[in-house]
């Protein structure tokens, strides 16, 4: 099917015949540390950090429950209780990554190997200003940004189709990996595939997932999508989270961990 016959059949609202690009599930992914937000993560994971008025991974369960992704995999390790909450709250499944300690977030896949499919890989600690995610998707990408000057990000090259052909560390003046990604069938089953054969070799072992998709880049197909600057928020650092959100910005270190243990209770 053309990408104009995929557009517009879902303008026309005639799903019966997008049934192979029906989005089936979202992996959310929030084991990590978060040890650039230390002392405040050592009390409340980031995911859970309430932002402008939402908690940030609620928020993230709400996009995607909007968009009619019901089936959504919140893959945990530090503090796993902490977001036992969510499948009541929710209707979400909690998966534990056993090895969140040890590894890097590959561990995270490999937990919900069996469940990937048309899948949405996400970060907890995205922020959407807008609804990015939808019912059905024509083909498998990376969401990306653009950096005017030097940057130190995953920086792409693509061809005309927008298909990434090659990846790199640092850059300037790219498109570059930023926020959540979308897998498809095809995508998801070579990537498992790698994924499992690899997975016990010295090397992967504190692999991001992506490099392992880099690795491989000639069989495991993905196009950039790009979106604008401010749609997705990333907060690496607590001086990244004061400048979006204000009320960081004027509490002390003290004021905020009595704030997000609060928060925990209200949870």
């Amino acid at each position: 099917m053309t990408k104009e016959t995929f557009n517009e059949l879902y303008r026309k609202k005639e799903f019966s015949g997008l049934a192979p690009y029906k989005v089936e599930n979202a992996v959310i992914m929030a084991a990590g540390f978060s040890s650039r937000f230390a002392p405040l993560s050592e009390v409340c994971p980031k995911a859970l950090f309430p932002v402008k008025g939402e908690v940030l991974i609620e928020r993230q369960i709400r996009q995607l429950q909007d968009a009619g992704i019901r089936d959504i995999y919140v893959v945990v390790g530090h503090k796993k209780e902490l977001f036992y909450y969510l499948k009541e709250k929710f209707g979400v499944f909690i998966v534990e990554n056993k090895e969140y300690q040890s590894r890097n977030n590959n561990s995270t896949l490999y937990a919900v190997r069996d469940y990937l499919g048309n899948s949405y890989i996400c970060s907890s600690d995205n922020y959407f200003t807008e609804n990015v995610f939808h019912p059905y998707e024509y083909q498998p990408y990376y969401s990306c940004l653009y950096a005017e000057g030097e940057t130190s990000e995953y920086c792409l090259t693509a061809d005309e189709n927008d298909k990434i052909t090659h990846v790199k560390v640092g850059g300037a003046d790219s498109w570059y990996m930023f926020g959540h990604v979308y897998v498809n069938k095809e995508f998801s089953k070579r990537y498992i595939s790698y994924l499992t054969k690899e997975y016990n070799l010295p090397e992967i072992r504190q692999a991001y997932w992506e490099e392992i998709y880099m690795k491989h880049l000639d069989t495991l197909t993905l196009y950039q999508k790009r979106f604008q600057p401010g749609t997705i928020q990333e907060f690496d650092s607590l001086d990244d989270l004061r400048a979006f959100d204000s009320f960081y910005g004027t509490h002390s270190q003290e004021e905020l961990l009595l704030f997000l243990a609060n928060s925990l209770l209200r949870t």
